[in-house]
């Protein structure tokens, strides 16, 4: 029986995939920040541990008590919308220590087990922000689409030992807690000058003719965890797809 990490597994995508690959007979290994009992079923092939991708010492403590593992899924991540003259670089850095830095060390804490075995795959889930450029999420879009360049060159190191990296892209998911992480309201968000800008933008998004739900990632990830070839990237949801098939 196989066995897979998933870090951010206390909401919304995160949580869903550790559900869906649990129905599907797996062993999972559920890492939250701040680990809770409630969301999951109560199963002997659920373990959740305490992780914080942006602690060394608390990565290195998750990866000793899961145990060996067959995937790794990089699912944690921090939201942010608005300008960037809105924004401050304090914030960028916070941002960028969670999705992008925080990917790469869990990735690099993982890695020797799977060198070792000669076997593992690893999911970076990123963002339909990386397929096609949008508004009011410049800072967000840079600390995921540097996971995308990270990930496709991971993909040509760890080939050569029999190792595969995947990328899913997920689309808008108003169901989750997006911007549940982050401390910055909207309305500070947007710098005054960019207000008429935003509007129309921001109303959008209540509104939006395609969506992601939970249920969509997760198939996304047990797609590319299952993928034969060398397939790097699964838009996940209606609106990614679209997005991507637009990208040609």
């Amino acid at each position: 029986m196989k066995t897979i990490l998933i870090t951010g597994c206390s909401s919304g995508y995160g949580l869903e995939t550790a559900r869906h690959f649990h129905a599907m007979g797996w062993n999972v290994v559920a890492a939250m920040r701040t680990p809770r009992d409630d969301v999951l079923p109560r199963s002997p092939r659920i373990r959740v541990v305490a992780m914080d991708v942006t602690r060394p010492d608390s990565i290195a403590a998750a990866i000793d008590e899961a145990g060996p593992i067959d995937v790794l899924v990089n699912n944690a991540g921090i939201g942010l919308v608005g300008t960037l003259e809105g924004a401050s670089l304090t914030k960028a850095r916070e941002i960028f220590e969670t999705n992008t830095f925080g990917v790469m060390a869990v990735c690099q804490a993982v890695l020797p087990q799977f060198r070792r075995r000669g076997a593992g795959t690893i999911v970076n889930v990123t963002s339909s922000v990386a397929i096609a450029a949008m508004p009011l999420a410049s800072i967000y879009t840079a600390s995921k689409t540097a996971v995308e360049g990270f990930t496709g060159s991971l993909a040509h190191e760890l080939g050569a030992f029999g190792l595969h990296v995947r990328l899913v892209q997920p689309g808008y998911g108003p169901t989750t807690r997006f911007t549940a992480n982050s401390d910055i309201r909207l309305e500070e968000a947007i710098h005054p000058a960019y207000a008429d800008f935003a509007a129309p933008i921001i109303a959008a998004f209540a509104a939006p003719p395609l969506t992601t739900a939970p249920s969509d990632v997760a198939e996304a990830v047990w797609a590319a965890v299952h993928e034969p070839g060398d397939h790097l990237r699964f838009p996940a949801g209606p609106d990614a797809v679209e997005l991507a098939l637009r990208a040609g």
